[in-house]
């Protein structure tokens, strides 16, 4: 991650996961194999609603020239849930600067697709349980639903990838069904 500074002391968020980036606490999944073939695609997304859709297209660009197509509607709602959070709750009203986007990252490691969103903040996402008469607040249980794992991890200086790691293999593309 790089932290540049832009007039009036505004910082920039950077942060490009290499070819061989996996998230620590899910590196058991991996099965201790090294050599695992990769493939990996970054996408800065401004701070703003429409980035939404913008990592959705991405995401089914991607996942088309990977061959895995036919994964795109659970990955989707993976990807649509996190940048929505990132949006909502990892971008401070006061820090809404165009200069400040998140990132969406997929590495396909063998038969796993981690997703992850990036951004600025410093909030924990939290996964919480809403009333019956809420409007949100499910975002993180359709996330852990999809995937096998997922979690966070800290960038320095500042901010925090939220991941989330699918089953390739499976046929929804990661379900809690397939993969367990």
């Amino acid at each position: 991650m790089r932290s540049l500074t832009r007039g009036a002391g505004t910082r920039v968020f950077d942060w490009w996961p290499s070819l061989g980036w996996w998230p620590d606490r899910a590196r058991d999944l991996l099965g201790g194999r090294v050599q695992v073939p990769a493939a990996s695609a970054t996408f800065a997304l401004p701070a703003r609603a429409e980035s939404v859709h913008t990592a959705r297209a991405y995401t089914t660009g991607t996942l088309r020239g990977w061959d895995l197509g036919h994964l795109a509607d659970g990955v989707n709602l993976v990807v649509s849930e996190l940048a929505t959070n990132a949006l909502r709750h990892g971008i401070a009203p006061a820090v809404r600067w165009p200069a400040d986007p998140i990132r969406l990252s997929l590495v396909r490691r063998g038969h796993l697709l981690t997703c992850a969103i990036a951004d600025p903040g410093r909030a924990v996402p939290v996964m919480r349980d809403s009333g019956p008469l809420e409007p949100g607040g499910l975002g993180l249980h359709i996330v852990d639903s999809l995937s096998v794992r997922w979690g966070w991890s800290p960038i320095a200086p500042y901010g925090k990838a939220v991941w989330a790691v699918l089953d390739a293999s499976a046929p929804g593309g990661g379900t809690a069904a397939a993969c367990f």
